[in-house]
């Protein structure tokens, strides 16, 4: 597996990471405790260094469920997890308050059974917390060595402007692929370009859209949480069915599959990005592994955006309730 930096921290992790999510929150189906382990260690066993997680899925039980499977290897990888939200008071509860980061943080040191976080991230802006107050609690936990990275997951272009000048950034997670396009038109990758901080798209395969397995007829399962998504209506579904056969042809022309052109269009953006695809199968994550040797030639990009411009998609990626905590 190839190795990129993150921006200009010095933090180095494979190409592409893990998303840990799903393999035990926000679907319908999820692996067991046992499986999930397995899955996690067949991708370092395969080259991947840089695993995501965050305290608010499951809550908790996804961490703790990474601490297992890579503390005997923990010298080899990489650990991202999150905080930001109050676990105790439900999912869409707000809470970076200075203490709270820090009790969030000896808490999740335990579940992943370490003496360190690598990559610590506020999961969402908290408009009741200035951003130079989570940034300097954040500084303390480094100054301490519990936490070697502060990264930011949806903020603003001027948010991360104002983080980083009390501590600097090195990661910046927000959801990007061809199907969402927003961190090239809000500043964000601009942001992260003038400041030498790494950029990490979550859904780089849109919750399994872009991997062509997925259509208007597919039922989404009770408790799925793509049920709440626009986008995943049928009727948005057929519209940006032209985005995937987009992906199928130039894959054709590869010897690739959808998937594998979506994640290589996003490594070929810029080279400190680093896509977190998910999933729960052996055989995604070897094919989106591979997707890391495909080589786009500036002709294929050239032909990929032309042919993207024309796609209009259908559907907001989020419902008002959750758009309503990005781009702070």
């Amino acid at each position: 597996m190839k190795k990129r930096e993150l921006g200009n921290s010095g933090l180095e992790v494979s190409a592409l990471g893990l998303g840990c999510m799903g393999l035990d929150f926000g679907y319908a189906s999820s692996l067991s405790r046992a499986e999930g382990i397995a899955l996690i260690r067949a991708a370092v066993d395969r080259g991947v260094t840089f695993f995501d997680t965050a305290e608010i899925y499951g809550p908790y039980t996804n961490e703790d469920m990474v601490g297992e499977a890579l503390e005997p290897l923990r010298d080899q990888v990489v650990i991202a997890t999150k905080f930001g939200f109050d676990a105790d008071q439900g999912l869409g509860v707000l809470n970076s308050r200075p203490e709270h980061i820090r009790r969030v943080v000896e808490a999740s040191l335990k579940r992943l059974r370490t003496d360190h976080i690598d990559l610590l991230y506020q999961h969402r802006v908290d408009p009741e917390v200035p951003i130079e107050e989570v940034a300097g609690a954040v500084a303390g936990l480094i100054r301490e060595g519990k936490v070697g990275h502060f990264g930011l997951s949806e903020p603003a272009a001027d948010t991360i402007r104002r983080a980083h000048r009390v501590q600097p950034v090195t990661a910046i997670q927000n959801e990007y692929s061809l199907w969402t396009r927003g961190p090239e038109t809000n500043g964000v990758l601009q942001a992260c370009e003038e400041l030498g901080i790494g950029f990490v798209p979550y859904s780089p395969l849109e919750k399994g859209f872009l991997t062509g397995a997925m259509n208007k007829d597919t039922k989404l399962a009770e408790g799925d949480f793509r049920t709440r998504l626009p986008r995943f209506t049928p009727e948005a579904m057929e519209k940006n069915q032209a985005l995937v056969d987009l992906l199928q042809r130039i894959g054709n022309d590869k010897q690739a599959t959808p998937a594998q052109i979506a994640l290589a269009w996003l490594l070929a953006q810029k080279p400190w990005i680093v896509p977190i695809p998910g999933t729960t199968r052996l055989h995604r994550l070897e094919e989106n592994i591979a997707s890391a040797n495909v080589e786009l030639t500036t002709k294929d990009l050239a032909t990929i955006e032309r042919a993207a411009a024309e796609i209009q998609i259908e559907g907001d990626r989020y419902p008002p309730d959750l758009m309503a905590t990005t781009a702070r």
